[in-house]
């Protein structure tokens, strides 16, 4: 719009030139550096000033050029550019590409960095617990591709497979950005929605030849069978993509991507989509709920907070590596100290991954140098530590940490200890470094006792005792002499500025004297840029190990807070073992006890599975009995143990689990014409469609969102289904169908077991145990009761039950005995209901003549029967 504008007026050089860079980028917020300020045109401004809450102006108001401004000093685009970018805005920046000093004509202006939700580096963009994941998605008739890049970290994945796997990998990602090819807008949306910020490619990028051609260029192989990945050429293109999009973006400098990693199905527990959202394992379901990585997370640094959500979502299959996380989990339990020392250490590495990643991306600087010295300090300390332990896997890490001694010393030896955050400041390079800076550095400390000296001899020389020296941008340094003075000022002197009061003058001395010293500065903040821009160069060669490092010291992270979170929250080592079977003693749900004001008041329960004898169980008792709960805990426990976390249990033998299904909770999908029905029918025929021998399957509530003889028999026919399967998968099932409790009469692997409640004076009372054999009662009224419903609700509903079971029995002819019911009374009687305590009071009243009661023995019984009801 802006463009189109432009070009039918007359405009300025200036607008010309950000137009034609418009043209360019028409579906990007442009950022034109003016002087000190970036400004925004036209439709930019208007977006800008929005989301900014800054003013919106006109340039040129009331003439042929008018076009809307807005703009913020240049100094202020750490604060302004987060903003825009949260916004999901793509922003240009078009910077200045000369000195406008030394400019003939108009300045020469580029853009120099355009960045996005997916492409963004900036410390105060990027949430430094999570990674910002660019993500390019291929999709194909045969199989699809997804890649996964994030330029904050140099981390680089690709994999390929069906739709639900990529739906799966995204869920698990949570990506910033999603590329994908133009004509595939409804393609994707129908099957991962409109979740993501997305921005079309045109076709030409998604092409074989060239995404492979992009990445052996960038890699320098002339193969890419080294990354073992050579084979899976969907994925291949959209990490080509990924890497297309991310230079289109001008990083063209990007060294510290240096390897890329094939996500493997094989090698990771299979959680799809409804199993990640159900069991909160990463993000709550709301507001104020939390998530298991919340209740896990206390590592000591981003690195590690970043690396622990990446297990959690890829649990480990084989039992080997499970047992080698477990091991040094262990190992820092039988070290506590050393495990605490350790992670003190890690919080002063702090984010080495990123920090490191600054150097190829041109935006480290003096006090992130300082940093990673402090860094490779604390590595160093950290491999020391490692040593005390007497495990040999622990001996084996740290030999692999390399604290870069001859990297620490350089940046020691340079860079002063604490040095401002921008290089132009100053003072950066330390002294001896240097023999000519610190020359210069020796010229301009002296300036003041020099000034000092002219000061006096003038002031002597003249006899002026007022006399004052100072410095101003416009005639450098000069000397002041009030107007009481100004006869005795000599006839060398040129005055350079009158005052109300006084008189400015320079002399020939002072202004030789500030050519040396404007040429120091000058010369100093060369010699500095030079010296620094070399170290930085120096730290290339390092990028490689220094992430090495970081990759190590954030699994070490996640590790030690293992064993924190298991001496904290009394978990216990589970045994990973090769059979089938699940046997948990005294689970516990490790979420919902951090949230009662006491832990210990969670009552922990025994679960037992296996692929013969207690294949699948049966779960009935009343809602808010706790079933959800059991359910939620099983899989947590089970996927805890195979990320190498210790467990909330007072033991657990983990039979390896390859895929976890849950059927727990559904919501009306209304904008996708999905009913509660027809999300549970999806995900539980995704369940059904995928069993193996070793799937933990969990069922809640199944057939709810239909009738009652549908749901049942849709119930009774999964159940059957699974039992009979040859995967013989293991299944916690939770119903309010009692029906379901006749399956273990005719199913050798299915057993019946409830939640346990106890009533009380027409109360329930939460148990929240699990016994053996079926409930036959859904306390559903009792229930509704807690819930606050109107006394007059509960009354009727209770009067309609007792009718409907005391037709038990003639469910045939169902349809006809709900004619029977009986009309409810308009005014409902207060003791309808068949309720003991109430028929006591009931009685007494009747006894009771409030005539020859005094008002005080009324209230005594009063409050008597209350007490009767509690």
């Amino acid at each position: 719009m802006a463009v189109a504008k432009g070009k039918s007026k007359k405009v300025s050089p200036m607008m010309e030139q950000y137009y034609q860079v418009k043209a360019k980028y028409p579906d990007t917020i442009i950022l034109i550096r003016i002087g000190d300020f970036y400004e925004t045109f036209g439709e930019d401004a208007i977006t800008a000033s929005k989301v900014l809450g800054i003013t919106l102006t006109k340039r040129g108001a009331g003439t042929e050029s008018e076009t809307e401004l807005a703009g913020f000093p240049h100094h202020s685009m750490d604060t302004y550019l987060p903003k825009l970018v949260r916004a999901g805005l793509r922003v240009a920046i078009m910077d200045q590409l000369e000195d406008p000093k030394a400019a003939k004509g108009l300045v020469k202006r580029g853009i120099t960095e355009i960045v996005t939700p997916g492409v963004a580096s900036s410390d105060k963009i990027l949430d430094h617990k999570s990674n910002n994941f660019l993500c390019a998605i291929h999709l194909d008739k045969n199989i699809n591709g997804i890649a996964f890049v994030d330029v904050s970290t140099g981390e680089f994945y690709i994999a390929q497979g069906s739709l639900s796997y990529l739906d799966k990998l995204l869920q698990s990602f949570k990506p910033s950005e999603i590329l994908y090819y133009k004509p595939k807008k409804k393609a994707l949306i129908e099957h991962f929605g409109e979740r993501f910020y997305s921005y079309a490619l045109e076709d030409w990028v998604f092409q074989s030849d060239y995404a492979n051609e992009l990445l052996l260029n960038h890699f320098r192989t002339k193969s890419l069978k080294g990354f073992g990945i050579d084979a899976d050429n969907a994925g291949i293109i959209a990490g080509g993509a990924a890497l297309h999009y991310i230079k289109e973006n001008h990083l063209n400098n990007l060294g510290h991507i240096q390897s890329i990693q094939r996500i493997d199905s094989q090698q990771y527990m299979w959680l799809d989509r409804f199993t990640i959202k159900n069991l909160e394992l990463i993000y709550p379901n709301n507001d104020h709920g939390k998530s298991l990585f919340d209740v896990l997370d206390h590592t000591a640094s981003p690195m590690g907070s970043r690396l622990l959500k990446k297990w959690i979502a890829l649990p480990l299959k084989d039992k080997e590596a499970i047992d080698y996380r477990l091991s040094i989990v262990d190992s820092f339990n039988q070290n506590t100290q050393i495990a605490e020392l350790i992670a003190e250490e890690i919080k002063c590495i702090g984010d080495l991954e990123r920090l490191i990643a600054k150097v190829p991306l041109g935006k480290i600087n003096p006090k992130d140098i300082v940093q990673l010295k402090r860094s490779l300090i604390a590595i160093g300390s950290i491999k020391n530590q490692l040593k005390r332990i007497e495990d040999t896997s622990i001996q084996k890490i740290s030999d692999t940490l390399n604290p870069l001694e001859s990297v620490k010393d350089n940046i020691a030896q340079t860079i002063q200890e604490d040095p401002p955050v921008l290089i132009e400041k100053g003072n950066v390079i330390a002294n001896g470094v240097s023999a000519k800076l610190d020359e210069l550095r020796t010229i301009k400390s002296s300036g003041k006792a020099k000034l000092e000296e002219i000061l006096a001899r003038e002031t002597d020389k003249t006899g002026i005792p007022s006399l004052k020296i100072g410095f101003n941008n416009v005639f450098g340094y000069y000397l002041e002499v009030r107007n009481t003075h100004k006869e005795k000022v000599p006839s060398d002197w040129i005055r350079k500025q009158t005052l109300v009061s006084a008189e400015r003058y320079i002399t020939p001395e002072l202004k030789s004297y500030e050519e040396k010293i404007l040429t120091a500065e000058d010369q100093i903040k060369a010699i500095e840029l030079q010296i620094f821009q070399q170290l930085v160069s120096d730290l290339y060669g390092d990028i490689e190990h220094i992430q090495k490092n970081a990759n190590i010291i954030a699994q070490l992270d996640v590790l030690q807070n293992f064993a924190f979170v298991s001496r904290k929250y009394n978990y216990t080592q589970p045994n990973i073992l090769n059979h089938h079977a699940l046997d948990i003693k005294a689970g516990r749900h490790p979420v919902i006890e951090q949230q009662l004001e006491n832990a210990s008041d969670y009552i922990p329960n025994d679960i037992y599975l296996d692929r013969d004898s207690q294949q699948i169980i049966i779960i009935t008792g009343p809602n808010m009995a706790g079933k959800s709960a059991l359910l939620r805990q099983t899989a947590l426990i089970t996927l805890l143990a195979q990320i190498g976390s210790y467990v909330p249990a007072q033991s657990a033998d983990i039979g390896v689990v390859d895929k976890i299904f849950t059927r727990v909770g559904a919501s009306d999908n209304i904008s996708s014409g999905e009913s509660t029905f027809m999300v549970e029918m999806n995900e539980t025929a995704s369940i059904i469609n995928n069993l193996s021998d070793r799937s933990l399957i969990l069922l809640d509530e199944i057939g709810r969102g239909t009738s009652t003889y549908d749901g049942v028999s849709l119930a009774w026919s999964i159940t059957e289904y699974i039992h009979e399967h040859n995967s013989k998968a293991k299944t916690l099932f939770a119903t309010h169908y009692h029906e379901l409790n006749e399956l273990e009469t005719q199913l050798s692997g299915v057993k019946n077991y409830n939640v346990s409640v106890k009533e009380h004076g027409g109360k329930i009372i939460f148990l929240r145990k699990l016994i053996r054999g079926g409930s036959a009662h859904s306390f559903g009224i009792n229930v509704a009761q807690l819930a606050g419903m109107p006394n007059e609700v509960l009354l009727r509903a209770g009067e309609v039950l007792k009718h409907l079971e005391s037709l038990r029995g003639n469910e045939a002819d169902h349809a006809e005995s709900l004619k029977t019911i009986p009309e409810a009374n308009m005014q409902m009687h207060l003791f309808e209901m068949e309720n003991p305590a109430l028929k006591k009071i009931k009685s007494e009243l009747e006894v009771i003549d409030i005539n020859t009661m005094s008002p005080l023995d009324a209230l005594l019984k009063l409050s008597e029967l209350k007490k009767s009801l509690e």
